[in-house]
């Protein structure tokens, strides 16, 4: 065969020749090798990003519910409602604190309309956020304007990577505040893990947010305009004003991305080149030590076919080995393929269990309001019912001794109390399905003397004194009568009630004052007055005070409520000599006005 090549050459010169001849082989073998260890790379590096990507957006889509769900929680309303209650916000920070533990946010606060913090579950930390105002962060503009709010920063105060979700707290179309949830994203990082492969998050200017290489984090992939620098520096999102670029070797790295629409953020992992070539170097020359081998073995046919023979060996084994390794990469990738399908399957499972859970918050939410409106109708009707009662055994009395005059009237109380109770269920009708009457003009003093005659007897019997300092002439509010009448019977209900453990002497006092927004009643007792906890949690339904044989815990809650469908308020304090003091305050009428109530609207 050498002979063939050229007669006059060597036969180790003929292996040189013939070496060369077939190295051009190897380029196909470099380049095949290249391409399916880059395939077997982008598919494992796609995996990995998109588990990564399910994490990360799990954890975002965890907690972008929360803020519009917390927001109408009454303790957090409450504190919104009344700035200065230093209980109130007290409440607000304990329940914050209570969520915070629960849901594992890193921080949760209520903002203020005017952007001041007014509670926050890290209250009593050094870092507190109470007090800070952040009507400068993206968040809180856009919760103002009635969306959801999303912003990534570094924290102001903890100097802590985050994101946050922001919803706004409004009682109907007036804005009490925005409540904010923050995610804490560093832990995102430790995921990652110590592997080759480095982990790369860019926001929407192009500036890293998240990575697991130090050296890359808070620098941009583009040169940033003006605008967006203004922009930075106004929202301050990172903890440098102008970015360094980010510098990075193509030549090393192998990159792939994955968009997220959600955030506007791109997720990016780079794997060293050398993870490519090293494999496929390795092919080369396992490549090229088979063609030495192939042509020592010619060399050896001429020597010994014993030498033949073994060098075939060894070709098959070097063969068996390479499909062996193979082998176990292609295993390794089906078992990683197949944990991220049973994860993602989990993951489905999880989530229609949350949908069946918030099922269930949903049924028990209707059990809830038909309880709370039965309990309500019991709770209105029992006064009317207890003057019907005095009203017939004092009619069956006045037929016994034939004064049938005095026995009429006692029937036509009745019968105006059976009214009252039908207006009453009627508004209770009303108010459950959302339903509203525009406010009339009504004169306070009749209908006061109304709410004193139901409880005149009660009181006659318990001794309280009842001193009046109200004007002559006719005040004029605008209410209903029947809402008016019904607030006022619960409110002198409850004073006496306030009145029944004390002796004597027992008093009530009605005071009346005017101001150019409102007409304001004042109702005092000489009682024990509201404790702390009766001032914080009165206007809740089913909180009272009394035994449950005595109360159902929902005058307060209801007179409340028509108070502020009428467009007045409802004030609870304690008199500074003693006693309670509840006010309230009504929009003024037109004196000798009664305007024909409207239709029903809906709410």
């Amino acid at each position: 065969m050498y002979a063939a090549l050229n007669p006059h050459l060597t036969r180790w010169q003929s292996l040189a020749l013939l070496a060369l001849l077939l190295a051009p082989l190897l380029w196909p073998l470099h380049y095949v090798a290249q391409r399916y260890y880059s395939e077997q790379l982008a598919e494992q590096n796609q995996q990995t990003l998109d588990l990564y990507v399910a994490n990360l957006l799990g954890t975002l889509r965890r907690y972008e519910d929360l803020p519009p769900i917390l927001g109408e929680l009454p303790t957090l309303r409450a504190a919104l409602q009344t700035p200065d209650s230093l209980a109130a916000q007290n409440a607000a920070n304990l329940e914050l604190q209570r969520i915070r533990g629960r849901t594992g946010a890193d921080v949760i606060y209520l903002i203020q309309a005017d952007g001041m913090t007014h509670a926050a579950s890290n209250w009593d930390q050094p870092d507190s956020f109470v007090g800070r105002n952040f009507s400068f962060r993206p968040y809180y503009k856009e919760a103002l304007q009635g969306r959801q709010g999303r912003f990534f920063g570094l924290g102001t105060t903890s100097k802590r990577r985050g994101y946050y979700f922001a919803s706004d707290v409004r009682d109907g179309g007036k804005l009490l505040g925005v409540l904010v949830v923050k995610v804490d994203l560093e832990h995102m990082e430790q995921l990652w893990g110590n592997t080759p492969e480095q982990l790369l998050v860019m926001d929407s200017n192009g500036v890293v947010i998240l990575s697991s290489s130090n050296a890359w984090r808070f620098h941009t992939a583009k040169e940033l305009s003006p605008a967006k620098q203004r922009e930075i520096a106004e929202n301050i999102p990172y903890p440098v004003l102008q970015p360094a670029p980010l510098k990075i070797d193509q030549r090393r790295w192998i990159s792939q991305s994955r968009h997220l629409p959600e955030t506007g953020w791109t997720v990016s992992i780079y794997t060293p080149r050398a993870q490519v070539d090293s494999p496929v170097r390795s092919v080369v020359l396992i490549g090229s030590a088979t063609l030495v081998a192939l042509l020592l073995l010619l060399s050896l046919l001429t020597i010994s076919r014993r030498h033949y023979l073994e060098r075939i060996a060894l070709e098959a084994q070097a063969k068996h080995e390479l499909e062996l390794r193979v082998q176990e990469r292609t295993q390794e990738l089906e078992g990683a393929n197949t944990r991220l399908q049973e994860e993602v399957s989990n993951r489905e499972q999880a989530q229609r269990e949350l949908m069946h859970a918030q099922d269930e918050v949903v049924q028990a939410g209707k059990l809830t309001a038909l309880g709370t409106m039965s309990a309500s109708i019991s709770h209105e009707l029992n006064q009317p019912l207890a003057a019907i009662r005095s009203y017939a055994d004092n009619a069956r009395v006045l037929l016994d001794h034939e004064r049938y005059s005095d026995a009429r009237g006692n029937l036509e109380q009745i019968g105006e109390l059976t009214g009252r109770m039908a207006s009453i269920i009627g508004h209770l009708k009303a108010y459950a399905r959302g339903a509203r009457r525009a406010p009339e003009n009504v004169a306070l003093q009749p209908a006061l003397n109304d709410a004193l005659a139901l409880v005149a007897q009660r009181r006659q019997a318990m001794n309280v004194e009842l001193l009046r300092d109200l004007p002559d002439a006719a005040i004029w509010v605008q209410a209903g009568e029947t809402r008016l009448r019904q607030i006022l019977s619960n409110l002198i209900s409850n004073a006496l009630d306030a009145l029944t453990e004390k002796g004597l002497p027992r008093r009530i006092w009605l005071t009346t004052e005017q101001t150019p927004e409102h007409i304001i009643l004042s109702l005092r007792d000489n009682g024990p007055g509201f404790s702390e906890e009766a001032l914080a949690h009165a206007r809740e339904p089913f909180f009272t005070t009394k035994t449950s044989a005595k109360g159902l815990g929902l005058g307060l809650a209801i007179c409340d409520t028509l108070l502020r469908t009428l467009g007045g308020r409802l004030e609870l304090g304690n008199h500074p000599e003693g006693g309670a003091l509840v006010q309230l305050h009504l929009l003024p009428g037109i004196p000798g006005v009664t305007l024909t109530p409207q239709e029903e609207t809906r709410a």
